[in-house]
């Protein structure tokens, strides 16, 4: 096992990015590595963090304005050779269907429910995980 899993944090939400960070805690299950976080509030600092390679999981915020976390998610997945999988942060349980426009991985709702995510978190850490191995 990896010594770290990084995981991007997108939204322009400080508040947002926090509940992501406390829900995953420090290791969002027991066979999965300890996270570091990578915080991202502008879609120009999630590109540079995807080209400079070593991200893990992408967590986007559906909700971030002027450019939202779905938007970015089918962006990088066009655009990001091996982009990484994706939790996106949703507003209601309605707009799973975008999630799926998006290519997202997975998804969950806001608030952060703390067992909910990091459940979603460690299952993409795995799958992450796996290929790589």
């Amino acid at each position: 096992m990896q010594a770290t899993a990084t995981v991007l944090v997108y939204s322009d939400d400080a508040n947002i990015r926090e509940q992501v960070k406390l829900a995953a805690g420090r290791r969002p299950a027991a066979d999965v590595p300890p996270v570091k976080f990578l915080e991202c509030a502008t879609l120009p600092a999630v590109l540079a963090a995807l080209d400079g390679g070593g991200v893990d999981v992408c967590v986007l915020d559906g909700e971030t304005a002027p450019i939202g976390g779905m938007g970015v998610c089918r962006q990088i997945k066009d655009e990001i050779f091996h982009c990484p999988p994706v939790l996106l942060l949703i507003g209601r349980p309605q707009d799973a269907w975008l999630a799926t426009w998006s290519r997202a991985e997975a998804a969950v709702t806001l608030p952060v429910d703390p067992v909910e995510f990091a459940d979603a978190l460690a299952a993409l850490l795995r799958a992450r995980l796996a290929v790589e191995a």
